[in-house]
């Protein structure tokens, strides 16, 4: 008798189902070309798509990239190569092409799908990369070497693609946010991507739903939210984020629920005419991917939307915590306690459990989680340490099992043998009225290894000195971990698509400073 049921979960299936269960229920609005699609167009796209790509050549194994902004067709390539089994790769969009160059010859990608904005992106790949062989383009004006994504769709078979795939097959690569450097791509599997399907029930996702992606789809997260919202039988609004836009759509749309990274809360809120427009029909507005401030937390719940969903997890992990409306409201620091098939353990430098209450690294198990980095066995047993994925991310638990971030392993300073945790600077800085942005980096000091120091960006019209801001973070946490220098800028800091600062290139850019 085997182990396990002789079922598989696999993402070709969640489609293939939806289309029968929810056939003529609208599916996805496309914002960017105002088309709509129900379940059963989507699947049936999805199959055309899949067997013209097979047509080309594409089998079982073979790789395929694609350079795609928020639309229908991005979520159309996804689950066409899951189901003839070809591996994708989704790009970043905001990579230079050098180093999309790099990624692709690392992957060893045999095909490039782009969208109407990349042909000259495609045209140095396909001079650059001889290996890739087919090329295939979205829209109507191509370069002649590309064949037309829409012919594809359209001279092709609806039936179901008749490749076996198993749970245990690569999905897609996927890249890192790329805080410390390029992006390195990390597996995952079917069964990865289907066990993320908790995020409906996390965030208590109906048929009724309208859920709003103006998330990056070609990180983890923009499509997992495509993926459950097919699962639940949920109407997708896909958006490239556009502030205005984005609350234009929530009106017209009815958008109940979307998943935002704070600075896209920062930028709604700074709109002069946010408060004009009707946000009634939202429900939550989830959070991930960077800290949530008590200032920007207060704001969002008094002229966005009362509800709030927050939970915590690197792309390489999934979803490890989460809480909502009502937690959040009881622990509006916390990230959540840990969810079903997930374990999370903060330990010391020698793989040591701290005590409840103190700050370890966070460490965790989950199906949600990838099998390893590609081509890549070093990184791979680093990161595996023991069994456990480690993050690099530090955090506490208090006596419920809720879970607070302190910041990043390579982010906490060490400034004259203290140990600093940048994130509990930030939130204290972040909540003087000045202060619009920042991030709180070490930079190289004789005295004291480390010198505490705040990049800061003054909110508009405010005055503040730099030994007033200082002052007035001693007077909320210990002297030691104040900064000792204030770094004025009126450039946004940069940050990841996930919103996350890269810190390393403020420490590169300002360690001689």
């Amino acid at each position: 008798m085997t182990q396990r049921a002789t079922g598989s979960l696999t993402m070709g299936n969640i489609l293939r189902v939806a289309a029968v269960r929810y056939r003529d229920r609208e599916a996805i609005f496309c914002s960017v070309t105002g088309r709509r699609f129900t379940f059963d167009q989507v699947n049936r796209r999805v199959n055309r798509l899949a067997h013209g790509l097979m047509g080309l050549g594409l089998t079982k194994g073979d790789v395929a990239a694609f350079l795609c902004t928020n639309r229908a067709e991005i979520v159309e390539i996804y689950f066409a190569l899951a189901k003839i089994g070809v591996i994708g790769v989704p790009l970043n969009y905001r990579l230079a092409p050098a180093e999309m160059v790099e990624l692709l010859s690392h992957c060893e990608a045999k095909a490039l799908l782009f969208d109407p904005w990349f042909p000259e992106v495609a045209s140095l790949i396909r001079d650059q990369l001889p290996q890739i062989t087919h090329f295939v383009g979205i829209g109507s004006k191509l370069p002649e070497f590309a064949r037309s994504y829409e012919e594809l769709v359209r001279e092709s078979s609806d039936e179901e693609p008749q490749v076996e795939i198993s749970e245990e097959d690569d999905q897609y690569l996927n890249l890192t946010s790329g805080t410390t450097g390029l992006p390195k791509a990390y597996l995952l599997t079917h069964y990865n991507n289907v066990t993320g399907s908790v995020m409906a029930s996390l965030h208590d996702l109906t048929r009724e739903d309208v859920i709003l992606t103006p998330f990056p789809i070609f990180g983890r997260v923009g499509f997992a939210w495509c993926a459950i919202g097919l699962l639940a039988g949920a109407r997708n609004v896909i958006h490239q984020f556009q502030p205005g836009q984005m609350l234009e759509l929530i009106e017209s749309e009815k958008v109940t629920i979307s998943n935002w990274v704070p600075t896209m809360a920062s930028f709604v809120l700074a709109l002069p005419e946010v408060d004009k427009h009707d946000l009634t029909s939202l429900r939550a507005l989830v959070f991930a991917a960077a800290p949530l401030t008590s200032a920007l937390q207060h704001e969002v719940k008094r002229r966005l939307c009362p509800n709030i969903y927050e939970y915590y997890g690197l792309q390489e992990t999934g979803i490890l915590t989460s809480l909502g409306p009502e937690e959040k409201n009881r622990k509006p620091e916390s990230v959540g306690q840990v969810v079903f098939g997930a374990e999370v353990r903060l330990v010391d430098p020698t793989g040591t459990d701290v005590p409840r209450g103190e700050v370890g690294e966070i460490i965790a198990r989950a199906p949600t989680a990838t099998v390893g980095y590609y081509k890549d066995e070093e990184k791979t047993r680093q990161v595996f340490a023991g069994g456990w994925f480690h993050t690099g991310d530090l955090g506490r638990f208090d006596d419920e099992g809720f879970l607070y971030l302190s910041g990043r392993v390579k982010d906490m300073i060490i400034s004259g043998g203290q140990n600093v945790f940048s994130v509990e600077v930030e939130a204290t800085l972040m909540s003087h009225e000045a202060v619009a942005d920042c991030a709180v980096i070490g930079l190289p000091h004789d005295t004291w290894g480390e010198m505490v120091t705040a990049v800061v960006i003054k909110a508009p019209g405010a005055r503040v000195t730099e030994d007033g801001l200082i002052a007035y973070c001693k007077e909320k946490i210990a002297g030691f971990k104040a900064p000792k220098r204030i770094i004025w800028t009126d450039e946004p800091l940069p940050r990841t698509p996930t919103g996350k600062v890269t810190k390393f290139v403020l420490v590169d850019r300002y360690a001689n400073g």
